[in-house]
Formats: structure tokens, C-alpha cells, sequence
């Protein structure tokens, strides 16, 4: 067996991994006692409560639920105004993209939110939480993303992904030409840059989140002819990307941008009003370039 496939815990570079993996822990506990990190912690607590309320109706709807409507029937003012100003961004195609043991019903709100503001196809990209490689999940992702162009006669479609969905989608973009695809890619709270916490699991696919491995070493390589637009939202009292810096984007040929969101957990994110609003600015507007 060879060593790749086997860590040795009592290896130096193991020892200073963990080391540093325990020291991004202590941090975020010190910090914890913050007004706005306690405050936001309270947050999480009740989305998290409903959302573990939601999820099982998440496993009965399985996967690939959609929602398709381009017609001003029954549509508010607000509605109305995407589709009148512009059809072509309202019935651009959407992908939710689940983070890892989840879910789309973490996309609830969002969903209603952007149906409210006049998007007609909305769909959810979904895979099992025995999940093994990004890679391979992005490969699925390529094939449902031609699947969904083709039925709609669409050319171009927007993904949002949550934590690991960020991921796999820019591992799409990036590394198999999904941004041929791909107009904008929104991830919130996805590890960009790798986790430290990622040290803490001996999981594969928590191995690769780390900000050592391969798959980090392969996304940090060019991508000079990337024509996808990426915005990156991260949160300042994430408690699973350590440091939260991680979540940003730092790639020279990518066309992105970092908005922080200040008091907001890493499951709040798809849930957080102003996040929701933000999301439907930009994706409402196609001709715009990150800023």
C-alpha cells in the first residue's frame, strides 16, 4: 500500500497539519464570544432547527426538482418587471447546488425569493452524501448542465452552490470548460482556498478540501481564457472554512468578486435575506461584469 494511500500520524508534516488545524479551532473559539459571533450563532441555531425539519422532505422530493414558468400570468409588479425588462435573464436557466451532506431544501427560501423576482427555471443539482471526489461529481454537473441547455434551447446557465456545490461548480468552470455554460457562478461559503478544519477528517472528500491537496494545487493552476463571472460570498463567523478568508476567490485569471458578510453562519448563508437579494441583483443583470 502505498504511503499517499496511508498517513502516518506520528510524520512531521502530519503533526503540523493538525497542529495548525487545532490552532485556526482555538481562534475561532476565542472569538467566539464576540456580540455579533454569538449573535450570529443564535441565527444559525434556528435555521439549522428548521432546516433539519425540512430536510427529510429534501430525501422524499429527491432529486433534480425544478420549477419552470415563463408567462405573466399571476405574477406580481415586481415579477413582472424582471420579465418585461429582461426575458433573456428571466428564463436564463438556474442550478442550486447543494453543499455536502445536504440537500435542496436548503434552497427554499432562495428559491421562493428569486420566483418573486421572476425567475422561470429554476432547478437543483443533486448528489449523495457518500460522495468521494469532486471531480467526478463535476463531470455530473457538465452532463445535467447540456441536459438542462438543451431542453430549455438555452445556451448559458447560472449556478449558485452552497459550501461543496461552490466547489464542485468551479471545478466544472475551470477545469471542464463549463464556462462555455456557465454565465455567473455564485458560491457562498465554499472553500476556495481550502479548510484547515478539513485536517480534522480523515474522509476523501474532506482530504480534498484541505488547503494541501491536489485538487486546491490543480484549481490554483491558469485559467487565462475562464469567461465565467464568479462572486464568492463568505462570512466573517463561518465556522467551517478556517480561516474564513479561505472562502474568497484569489485567482489572477478568474473575473470574480468577494463580497463579506458580516454576523452570518455557514448554514445561514442560503438563507440570509440580504445574500438572497444581493444574488438576485446580480443575476438579473447579464451584461454587468463583476466589479
Amino acid at each position: 500500500m502505498s504511503a499517499e494511500a496511508v498517513e502516518q500520524p506520528d510524520a512531521p508534516g502530519a503533526r503540523s497539519g493538525l497542529r495548525e488545524a487545532l490552532d485556526g479551532l482555538r481562534y475561532g473559539a476565542r472569538s467566539a464570544l464576540s456580540p455579533r459571533v454569538l449573535q450570529g450563532a443564535a441565527v444559525e441555531i434556528g435555521w439549522l432547527t428548521t432546516h433539519l425539519a425540512m430536510y427529510p422532505l429534501g430525501l422524499v422530493g429527491g432529486a433534480g426538482r425544478r420549477t419552470d414558468r415563463l408567462s405573466l400570468d399571476g405574477l406580481t409588479p415586481a415579477q413582472r418587471s424582471l420579465l418585461v425588462g429582461d426575458v433573456q435573464a428571466a428564463g436564463t436557466p438556474i442550478l442550486l447546488a447543494h453543499g455536502i451532506v445536504d440537500n435542496h431544501t436548503v434552497f427554499a427560501l432562495m428559491r421562493r425569493q428569486l420566483l418573486r423576482r421572476g425567475f422561470s427555471r429554476i432547478h437543483t443539482f443533486s448528489y449523495s452524501p457518500l460522495t468521494l471526489d469532486v471531480r467526478s461529481t463535476a463531470e455530473r454537473m457538465a452532463a445535467e448542465v447540456e441536459a438542462l441547455c438543451e431542453e430549455y434551447g438555452s445556451d448559458q446557465i447560472h449556478i449558485v452552490g452552497h459550501s461543496l456545490g461552490g466547489l464542485i461548480a468551479r471545478y466544472y468552470v475551470q477545469r471542464l470548460g463549463g464556462d462555455e455554460r456557465v454565465h455567473t457562478c455564485v458560491t457562498l461559503g465554499t472553500p476556495h482556498q481550502g479548510t484547515v478544519a478539513a485536517r480534522l477528517l480523515p474522509w476523501p472528500l474532506v482530504k480534498q478540501l484541505r488547503p494541501e491537496s491536489d485538487l486546491m494545487d490543480e484549481l490554483a493552476e491558469p485559467a487565462p481564457d475562464c469567461r465565467t463571472r464568479f462572486v464568492a460570498f463568505y462570512s466573517d463567523v463561518d465556522q467551517l472554512i478556517v480561516p474564513q478568508r479561505r472562502a474568497r476567490i484569489a485567482h489572477p485569471d478568474l473575473i470574480a468578486r468577494n463580497v463579506r458578510i458580516r454576523g452570518v453562519g455557514h448554514l445561514s448563508l442560503p438563507f440570509h435575506g440580504d445574500v438572497v437579494h444581493q444574488i438576485s441583483g446580480v443575476l438579473a443583470h447579464l451584461d454587468e461584469q463583476v466589479a
